[in-house]
């Protein structure tokens, strides 16, 4: 898709936060000096424009817009918003930037990594993007770990699970499997998604 055919909130996501890489993140150490500010993969999906945005700090699953009846610029940023996607059930936190100027510049996001270290090339990066925007709407990818913040501080607190191997599943919280049964699938959401052995 060229540049012309990307939605205008795309290209205003892509063009901030390259501008908050310029002034708000100069100098801070965290930055991968290999990578770029990119969206990539945006696509359509009930009512929002979803795709994943790269940064040298940071790649997120991005949700921008909404329907007509979503109630995003009344919700505060921070709070917790879960979707059902083919592979499973995402948490979304919102997030502000009023210079989106859409929704009172609210927008949705899913960490998948971060810092972006273990990234040596933007080639690399935009790569996983893609695949995660595949793995995301293929419905074989349920059945792993959830992106649930309990269960990511569970795992952080004395399980073996990165938080970025994290794929979710429908299962609420307090049924199903445990954070640790999951950890037992064959394939972790790395390998699910990038093809990482």
């Amino acid at each position: 898709m060229s540049r012309a055919e990307r939605p205008v909130e795309v290209l205003r996501l892509e063009g901030l936060f390259r501008h908050i890489e310029q002034s708000r993140m100069a100098g801070v150490p965290i930055l991968n000096p290999a990578l770029r500010v990119q969206a990539v993969g945006f696509r359509p999906w009930n009512g929002y424009q979803l795709g994943v945005l790269i940064t040298p700090w940071f790649m997120n699953l991005i949700l921008l817009g909404g329907a007509e009846n979503d109630r995003l610029a009344e919700q505060w940023p921070g709070e917790k918003i879960s979707h059902a996607f083919p592979s499973g059930l995402y948490e979304f936190i919102v997030a502000e930037e009023p210079a989106l100027a859409h929704n009172q510049g609210r927008y949705q996001a899913c960490s998948l990594f971060s810092p972006m270290q273990p990234f040596d090339s933007q080639e690399l990066a935009v790569a996983t993007a893609r695949e995660i925007m595949r793995g995301v709407m293929r419905e074989e990818n349920r059945s792993e770990v959830s992106t649930h913040s309990r269960e990511i501080a569970e795992a952080w607190a004395g399980g073996d699970a990165p938080v970025t191997e994290a794929v979710a599943e429908t299962t609420p919280l307090d049924e199903g499997p445990t954070l640790s049964e999951r950890l037992e699938a064959p394939l972790t959401r790395r390998e699910l998604l990038t093809g990482l052995s």
